[in-house]
């Protein structure tokens, strides 16, 4: 077997082509160069000697730029390399407005707010994750509009047609691994603390990623983390998020949609359903992630770990 070579030409095209896609500055070119096309040239050879969709995770704390390395992975197979790849958030899978009122009474009230594991549809994450394995059908991928904090209609799911080659799903709790029950004791903040007294919220949590998420992630073949040096940043990176969606809208949108758009408050407090899933992943995943992109507290990358 002989492994594809590319260009410097060539790259240089897919890259300036990313750029102008993605509204990114010049000097994301050099970074990727440096740090990720090395990772995904490894990737496009793992997927060389073997048979089915490479599947890949990809894990990074809010605004740690997956979304964008994700979108960067599938430039680069399918124009380098001439794969089919696909790259699907975990929040796509996020139950509906409805579902969440309906957890929220019959379980806890904090669970009527998307984002911890417990508030995805895994059957729908597994089902999509089956029919692009079997690749004999067009595939549905569904997607969440977070301006309106609600699944889009069915209508507006993007069609993929098989057959795909890698598949990367990127998402801030993916590949997290649940906590020893002992360590569920101490609350990490006030909302924890204020608003999950007798702990059933978080316990709740942590049964999901015992069950429905493990045996999830069991199915990915390799993990990225884009590690954040410490739970901190997470504020002042989501804010730039908001922002980033608030601009992103057009005028006509800005009135209902632009209601969900949070105020630097609301971050505060709505960051803080994430803490304890984020620190512990911070902690562990390191160890079994395959590729590790450690950062610094303005999203530089400082160093790698690679045993790709």
């Amino acid at each position: 077997m002989v492994l594809q070579t590319v260009s410097y030409n060539e790259l240089d095209n897919v890259l300036t082509d990313f750029l102008i896609q993605q509204k990114l500055p010049e000097t994301y070119r050099a970074i990727a160069e440096r740090w990720f096309i090395p990772v995904l040239a490894k990737l496009a050879q793992r997927h060389d000697t073997q048979a089915g969709p490479l599947i890949i995770g990809i894990n990074g704390c809010q605004g740690s730029g997956k979304s964008t390395l994700a979108a960067l992975a599938v430039a680069y197979f399918q124009a380098t390399h001439h794969k089919s790849a696909i790259a699907i958030s975990i929040d796509d899978f996020y139950l509906t407005v409805v579902e969440r009122k309906k957890l929220a009474e019959n379980t806890h009230s904090l669970l009527r707010t998307r984002g911890v594991p417990g508030t995805h549809d895994m059957a729908l994450a597994n089902d999509v994750l089956d029919a692009l394995i079997a690749g004999d059908k067009p595939v549905k991928i569904p997607r969440f509009d977070k301006s309106i904090d609600d699944r889009a209609p069915e209508s507006q799911w993007d069609v993929i047609t098989p057959p795909v080659d890698i598949i990367i799903i990127e998402g801030w709790c993916m590949g997290a691994q649940p906590q020893e029950e002992d360590d569920l004791f101490v609350p990490v903040n006030d909302l924890e603390e204020f608003e999950d007294r007798t702990g059933q919220w978080r316990k709740f949590v942590n049964h999901k990623l015992s069950h429905e998420y493990a045996e999830f992630f069991a199915r990915f073949n390799h993990w990225i983390m884009l590690k954040a040096p410490s739970f901190d940043c997470v504020y002042r990176w989501r804010l730039e998020q908001e922002e980033k969606l608030l601009a992103s809208l057009k005028p006509h949108q800005r009135g209902r949609a632009g209601d969900q758009i949070m105020s630097p408050q609301q971050i505060r407090r709505f960051i803080q359903y994430y803490q304890r899933v984020t620190d512990h992943t911070l902690n562990t995943l390191p160890a079994r992630a395959q590729v590790v992109f450690e950062m610094d507290a303005q999203r530089a990358i400082v160093a790698l770990q690679n045993s790709l």
